[in-house]
């Protein structure tokens, strides 16, 4: 008898968790299919005071390090500056409020998907700026990708310069090939002193294992419509006319960089910086690629003390299979990124 109700209770507690798991995949699956459907929100934009966290920050260590007489005279300092200043507005036949800093961040992996959060970010952003008087902060990361979407972020950046407000870019640690077609539509560039910078260059590379499958008398059948349809291919035989047409589609898409590069940085000798070579940050300021040497968080702290920083973050609802995929693209881009730094053209210290 005492067996009969084990085996029971057993079947009974693999029938619940059998039933949970049926209704959690039941549940995912709903809510891929809303995420999915048009007219529903896809994210939100969440907005953090920047001055408020770096006040915080320095009072959590003030109540650490200072004795109370010290915090007590801070506090009451700061109390009769914020006190000044509202007495001085008033006195000012037309107050002019201070200058609100728009602080965006864009981490670059080979298909400059973070533009996606981006566009929606610059979109809010114009909606409030005020031209002449606001700014634009964007800290920026990237070493390069795929043409057409980095050129796509750069269209991203070139309507805050429409607009007419200041847009400032800081590369901490890289901004190459991709990431300085990006970077190079900035009014202020500011770069760390050992932030990786450029390369103005286009590089493809294309495997072909068209010799191993002859080796196994295997046949590639290629055919297309259009001469140029298909220039170099990784399983078909190339000819040097498809490797001579390549070589032309490169070229022309170096030359078009260098166009962009002239267009918003006409301070650079092309003939010297658009080589495919990459500079630290020191070498690209004697080259004109920046402006200043700086780390961004320096910056945002000076400019925390005469306006108003607010970062924005698109948060974006993802679907069902963008869960599911978000890691392993994020290894593959981790390991993209690992190869990059271990690579001749970037040396270890």
């Amino acid at each position: 008898m005492l067996e009969w109700f084990a085996n029971y209770g057993l079947f009974l507690a693999k029938g619940v968790t059998v039933a949970v798991l049926v209704i959690m995949v039941m549940l995912m699956l709903g809510r891929a299919r809303r995420g999915d459907m048009p007219g529903m929100p896809l994210g939100h934009l969440a907005v953090e005071a920047l001055n408020d966290r770096f006040d915080a920050e320095a009072d959590a260590l003030r109540s650490l390090v200072w004795d109370d007489a010290a915090q007590k005279a801070e506090r009451k300092a700061r109390k009769a500056k914020a006190k000044a200043e509202k007495k001085a507005a008033k006195q000012t036949t037309e107050a002019s409020p201070k200058a609100q800093v728009y602080v965006l961040r864009f981490t670059g992996d080979m298909a400059a998907s973070a533009v996606a959060q981006l566009r929606h970010e610059i979109s809010a952003l114009l909606a409030v700026a005020v031209p002449e008087r606001d700014e634009v902060v964007l800290v920026l990361e990237s070493p390069g990708g795929l043409v057409h979407s980095y050129g796509l972020a750069s269209s991203q950046l070139a309507r805050i310069r429409a607009a007419g407000i200041r847009l400032t870019i800081c590369v901490d640690a890289v901004a190459a090939s991709g990431g300085y077609m990006m970077a190079c539509l900035a009014d202020q560039l500011i770069a760390a002193p050992f932030a990786v910078i450029g390369s103005i260059g286009v590089v493809a590379q294309i495997p072909n294992v068209h010799r191993l499958l002859k080796k196994n008398d295997i046949d590639v059948e290629l055919m297309t419509a259009g001469q140029y349809k298909r220039t170099l291919t990784m399983i078909g035989e190339n000819t040097d006319e498809g490797r001579a047409k390549f070589q032309e589609d490169l070229n022309d898409t170096h030359e078009l960089f260098k166009a962009h590069v002239a267009q918003w940085r006409s301070q650079v000798d092309l003939a010297v910086v658009a080589t495919g070579e990459h500079w630290y940050g020191q070498q690209a300021l004697s080259l004109g690629l920046v402006d200043s040497l700086q780390t961004s968080d320096d910056y945002l702290r000076q400019r925390a003390a005469e306006a108003e920083l607010f970062a924005l973050h698109w948060r974006e609802k993802k679907t069902l299979g963008q869960r599911l995929g978000i890691a392993a693209t994020s290894s593959i881009d981790n390991l993209l990124l690992r190869w990059w730094q271990r690579s001749v053209h970037s040396p270890r210290v």
